[in-house]
């Protein structure tokens, strides 16, 4: 028992010894192939033009507004347009980020911001139930699925984008230049 309790220690130790590298690139790789093409999808419905927000836009991101004006956005305030704007080039830009590894702690901390407030909109404006934890189901959309994405983006504010990054490349850039 004693030796298999010292394999499990060296182990332990070995894995703790690659975390800092491997967690963040790992975080990085699995937003990439679970979470850009979703943001990158949503973000492209949110335009008519590079300055036009779409009717989409207004419906997905204040629908009881939007619904108040009878879905005419010209009686919306201008606030109204450059949040949907806003929003929509989030969408494009700060997964790019993550996804390149520059800027990554605070382009996941802009995530974390992203997902809260889009999470409170499906709730409160869509209706969209939010489903419980602890319940046996993995499935609630808000609950479920989005407290996962909120610990992805974590693990990037914690530890940064990892070796494999713009942002690694331009510290030691800029070590350099200071030497």
């Amino acid at each position: 028992m004693n030796a298999l309790i010292a394999v499990h220690d060296q182990a332990a130790r070995a894995a703790h010894a690659q975390a800092d590298w491997l967690l963040p690139t790992l975080a990085r790789l699995v937003f990439a192939g679970v979470l850009l093409s979703y943001f990158w999808a949503s973000g492209a419905t949110k335009f008519d033009g590079p300055f036009t927000p779409s009717i989409g836009a207004y419906g997905q991101i204040f629908p009881r507004a939007f619904d108040a004006v009878g879905f005419d956005p010209s009686q919306l305030a201008f606030w109204h347009r450059l949040v949907a704007l806003a929003g929509g080039y989030a969408e494009f830009i700060l997964p790019a980020l993550i996804v390149l590894g520059l800027l990554t702690r605070l382009a996941a901390l802009g995530m974390v911001g992203f997902v809260l407030v889009q999470s409170l909109t499906d709730i409160f404006g869509h209706g969209v139930a939010a489903g419980a934890w602890f319940d046996r189901a993995s499935d609630a959309v808000i609950l479920d699925q989005r407290a996962l994405w909120l610990l992805l983006l974590a693990v990037l504010i914690l530890k940064g984008a990892g070796p494999i990054s713009a942002d690694r490349f331009l510290r030691v850039e800029s070590v350099r230049l200071a030497a």
